[in-house]
């Protein structure tokens, strides 16, 4: 028995008139959250980079060339405010892997750019991260991924995640 069904099993027996057993998810959910993080920053400090730096480095990757954003688009799509972005990009920029720019059609307007050391460190940090993913989820069958996925798909959706 797990820490989360036994905590279920005493709430059954202290309080049989509830329903505990939104507890069994939600509460592996925490713990699986909770124990995936430091197992996750690892690969990104093998790569000197925060969660946030990894972060912002994948967003800029996946927009495909010229790995380009505002920074109002960044804080949008890595869901931070912009001045947490800010000083994500402060760090960044200081080791040359981004690049802010003054936008070609707005002067006022600034861009990051992905420098190409920037692309490199990314790529080889992705890289070890999915496969860091990958090992993180041997236990798991790939239908039982597909399914687990697809859950937490349907979870997230309905809380507006």
């Amino acid at each position: 028995m797990d820490h989360v069904a036994a905590v279920h099993a005493q709430w059954r027996t202290e309080r049989p008139d509830l329903d505990t057993t939104p507890l069994l998810v939600i509460g592996r959910i925490h713990r699986v959250a909770a124990a995936l993080t430091p197992e996750l920053t690892a690969v990104y400090a093998r790569f000197g980079l925060g969660e946030g730096e990894f972060d912002v480095l994948a967003t800029l990757r996946r927009q495909g060339e010229p790995f380009t954003l505002s920074p109002g688009e960044l804080a949008a799509r890595t869901m931070v405010t912009s001045g947490a972005v800010s000083k994500r990009l402060d760090r960044l920029e200081a080791r040359g892997l981004v690049e802010r720019r003054a936008d070609a059609t707005d002067g006022r307007a600034r861009t990051v750019v992905l420098t190409p050391a920037g692309r490199a460190l990314i790529d080889d940090a992705m890289a070890a991260h999915v496969a860091n993913e990958a090992r993180l989820l041997e236990a798991l069958g790939a239908r039982d991924r597909d399914t687990l996925a697809r859950l937490l798909a349907r979870l997230a959706e309905s809380l507006g995640a």
